[in-house]
């Protein structure tokens, strides 16, 4: 990717986030009449709340890149490993044991969900990866879409023996995912792992790049699967348990976000990550930003739900554009 091109995508940044701060049901105009509260509004709703969309969305950006080149499948997305889901049980557990009473409990058992999920690709990457790399992946896949299932099933289940309608309707609402009401502490919470997640992922950078020339020349060149295996697990577990733990589910980042940064570059999966990091942190925050903005009764849209409306129409265009290439 040129310099001019990450220069631009930290203009937009730069221009997004003062509108973000600016933009909701109660708009603040720098060159207006001052409006009453705005500095607390600035300072405890909406800077925290832009901050942690930056997080998320970057994170998710560079987990989309880093499992789209090590898979090599450019449909594959975070939520495929089964950490989203397991995640996403931990906290509604939280709810039904009306645990998420306690501040610091709902994440806890949220980054709880994705540590399992972790642990068992880490465990299935162990014994995969003597097999080759293809079976590794392969492997890799199955059991991650195996966690998943099982993790959407038992979230039913536990939605199911909701005890109150008040725990369930915070079940449902959480899990559309969302943005609203979050504070500096969500933000000390997500950062660091997120941070971390996204470290790890530029750690496997040359790895998936050697492995576009195929298995037997990345192992010629020193990729060791194991270590690969383990750097994905562990990079895409913390972004995503992290995004989860405070915004609930937030899809289809992970999957736009590559495809449109890709022709920006030189295509090698090591290079994509950083713009899709930016290009991630860029989205989520405009779209976070929108659905405040958005003249509703009753409340926001939900972010969750306005990236699934804009990530389905996407999906289908790629599998339109595979199934011609492949025609």
């Amino acid at each position: 990717m040129t310099a001019r091109w990450w220069i631009m995508l930290l203009v937009l940044l730069a221009l997004a986030l003062p509108l973000s701060l600016l933009a909701g049901q109660v708009w603040i105009d720098p060159f207006g009449p001052p409006v009453p509260g705005a500095l607390p509004i600035l300072l405890q709703l909406r800077a925290p709340r832009a901050v942690l969309a930056l997080v998320i969305g970057g994170g998710l950006g560079a987990a989309g890149a880093a499992m789209q080149g090590f898979l090599r499948n450019p449909l594959a997305d975070p939520g495929l490993f089964g950490i989203a889901p397991l995640a996403a049980l931990g906290a509604v557990l939280s709810f039904l044991t009306g645990a998420s009473l306690q501040v610091w409990t709902l994440p806890l058992f949220a980054l709880g969900g994705a540590a399992l999920a972790m642990a068992l690709l880490v465990l299935i990457a162990r014994h995969s990866a003597d097999g080759g790399l293809g079976h590794g992946i392969t492997l890799f896949t199955l059991a991650g879409m195996m966690i998943a299932s099982l993790a959407g099933a038992l979230t039913s289940l536990v939605i199911s023996l909701s005890p109150n309608p008040f725990a369930l309707s915070e079940i449902v609402t959480w899990l559309m995912g969302a943005l609203e009401n979050r504070s500096w502490h969500d933000v000390a919470l997500a950062a660091p792992p997120t941070l971390l997640g996204v470290v790890l992922l530029l750690r496997a950078a040359p790895s998936l790049d050697a492995l576009t020339l195929g298995e037997a020349a990345a192992r010629s060149l020193g990729v060791d699967p194991a270590r690969l295996q383990a750097l994905m697990v562990l990079g895409v577990g913390l972004v995503v348990g992290a995004g989860v733990a405070v915004a609930g589910i937030v899809g289809f980042v992970g999957l736009i976000v590559p495809h449109l940064v890709r022709p920006l570059t030189d295509h090698r999966p090591g290079s994509l990550i950083g713009p899709s990091a930016l290009a991630g942190a860029l989205l989520v925050l405009v779209a976070d930003s929108l659905c405040r903005i958005l003249p509703l009764t009753g409340g926001e849209l939900r972010l969750g739900i306005a990236l699934s409306v804009l990530g389905a129409p996407f999906f289908l265009m790629l599998l339109l554009r595979l199934r011609r290439d492949f025609a």
